[in-house]
């Protein structure tokens, strides 16, 4: 039988107990969607490792109050569905390539803008000058948070013949990645296909694509050694960065308490330099996974990178700043980012 102690600290106890329930069932699990494989917190995908980072800092910075779940490969929706499903508060976050949403919005094909980015470092410069801030004011009109900055360069994989010069790509039927970069592969004579890189193995291994443009971390992601024998590497010189940031609803964003909003960017901020990191060593370890499989890598020298760079002028810059007003300014803006 209990004794009087006994009962009295339960008494006692059971206050706090049905408070600290309370405050667990209060709890927030933000949903974090992206396109790319899952793994863990330390192996696999570095964009799907950064989410994982970002959710556990989450839960340890607010003793459980926000958490977060991670849904790699689209498992939660389809990766051209989670841009609209952000702005609808139907989705709480996504690391998404902010250029697939061109089609619906065609001013954030910036963020997918031939020989605009020539440099990590000049992306980096990006959050802090004019053009960051034009583009984060842009992307808050229509129901967008930017969270974590992540930019990542990108080089080709082909089955027919090395890519270096835009001459290269005559005749070719190629996979850019954002309508700019189909305008610039165009302007060069290959015909394209729009795909996300989800789905660029599979176009490789049918023969709908001869080649793909995309970043390091896809082609060793999804397997892409096994599909093409010519690498063109990001390593030292590229024409194309992918502005591919964490994303969040800022309906969900405005939802919550200051504090919570304050933790969240805080922990984004954080999750940059890992992200650059990430990206940058993936540029070297594609080309030993190509080797291993008997590829061919190759570099863009200066002299190529300018033949890139005179046509996406004539090209794709002029197009895109045609679109609208703040197409124009963006783009004026991305050409005053010097480092």
């Amino acid at each position: 039988m209990p004794t009087r102690r006994a009962l009295l600290s339960a008494a006692v106890a059971a206050p706090v107990l049905i408070r600290l329930a309370g405050q667990a069932a209060a709890g927030r699990d933000l949903k974090i969607s992206h396109q790319f494989p899952g793994g863990s917190d330390e192996e696999g995908d570095f964009r799907d490792r950064l989410c994982r980072k970002f959710a556990a800092a989450l839960r340890q910075r607010s003793g459980g109050a926000l958490t977060g779940t991670v849904y790699p490969n689209s498992s939660l929706m389809k990766t051209n569905s989670q841009f609209a499903a952000l702005r609808k508060g139907a989705l709480d976050l996504s690391l998404f390539p902010l250029a697939y949403a061109g089609g619906q919005i065609p001013q954030l094909n910036i963020g997918l803008m031939p020989c605009v980015v020539s440099s990590y470092a000049q992306g980096t410069a990006w959050k802090t000058a004019p053009v960051g801030h034009k583009l984060t004011g842009f992307l808050a009109e229509k129901g967008i948070v930017i969270v974590s900055w992540v930019w990542q360069a990108n080089g080709v994989v082909s089955r027919a013949n090395p890519i270096i010069v835009p001459e290269d790509v005559k005749g070719l039927k190629m996979r850019g990645g954002s309508r700019e970069m189909d305008i610039l592969l165009l302007a060069a004579g290959a015909a394209t296909l729009p795909l996300p890189s989800n789905e660029i193995y599979a176009a490789m291994q049918t023969r709908a694509v001869d080649a793909v443009v995309t970043s390091s971390t896809s082609m060793i992601s999804f397997r892409l050694e096994e599909t093409g024998k010519h690498l063109t590497t990001a390593r030292d010189r590229t024409f194309l960065f992918t502005f591919e940031p964490l994303l969040m609803s800022k309906a969900i964003f405005d939802s919550l308490a200051s504090g919570e909003r304050d933790l969240i960017m805080a922990a984004g901020a954080e999750l940059e330099p890992f992200g650059t990191a990430g990206s940058k060593a993936d540029d070297d370890r594609v080309v030993e996974v190509f080797r291993k499989a008997g590829g061919q890598e190759r570099e863009i020298d200066a002299g190529s990178f300018e033949k890139w760079q005179a046509l996406a002028r004539n090209s794709t810059w002029k197009d895109y700043a045609g679109k609208s007003s703040e197409a124009a300014e963006l783009l004026k803006l991305s050409q005053e980012v010097l480092v």
